[in-house]
Formats: structure tokens, sequence, C-alpha cells
């Protein structure tokens, strides 16, 4: 297996750190450049931007391989909030289908059994 931080002069761990607070919390690269510095690593904003356009993909690709292998396609399962609410003195059904991440797959007033089956 090849070492992709051999040439480097600071250790693989502080690679990891410089593009990963870069990629984690919306920060710019002179952000990063001073949160490293108050840490007692001096390095450049130009060093943080090479790093990432070197490490980013190898560390993002490491990250995809890992969450597909997490996931579990079998027990997947999205669950449907549902509540009825009165508006106006008038009825009304809403729901929420949530996906097993969290995220909405929709929200509507009405249920249209053909586009829940696309779904």
């Amino acid at each position: 297996m090849r070492n992709s931080f051999r040439h480097f002069n600071s250790s693989p761990e502080v690679i990891r750190l410089t593009v990963m607070l870069y990629i984690r919390y919306p920060l710019s690269l002179r952000q990063v450049e001073d949160i490293l510095f108050e840490r007692g690593i001096d390095i450049r904003h130009e060093t943080v931007r090479f790093r990432w356009n070197r490490f980013g993909p190898m560390f993002a690709a490491k990250i995809r391989k890992r969450r597909v292998h997490r996931r579990l396609y079998l027990n997947r399962r999205w669950p449907l909030d549902e509540v009825f609410v009165r508006i106006n003195g008038e009825n009304n059904y809403l729901w929420r289908a949530v996906d097993h991440e969290g995220d909405m797959l929709e929200i509507s007033s009405r249920r249209n059994a053909g586009t829940a089956a696309l779904r």
C-alpha cells in the first residue's frame, strides 16, 4: 500500500486536521490558518489550499466508502408522520415522509397513492 503522506514535512494527523477543519466547518483558508496557529501549528493559507486539493478527494472517497458499507438496505425504513389539523373550521390531512438518515422526502397536504408508490 502506498503512503500518500511520505513526502510531506508534517505528520499525517496534522494534514488530516487541516483538511477536516476546512471541510467540516464553514471556515475560510485564513481562518483555518489562524485556528492552527493558536494550536501551535505554523502553516500558511496556501498550504491549507494545497492540502485540500491534494487530499480532499481521497478523504471524501474514504468517507463515501464507509457510508456505503454501513447502510443496510434490507432494514431501511421511511417513517411517515401523519396528522389531521383543523384550519378555519376545515379538517386537513398533512403528512411528511422521512428517510432513514432523517432527510425529508416529501411534505404534502394531500395523499397521492401514485406519487407515493413512485418514491
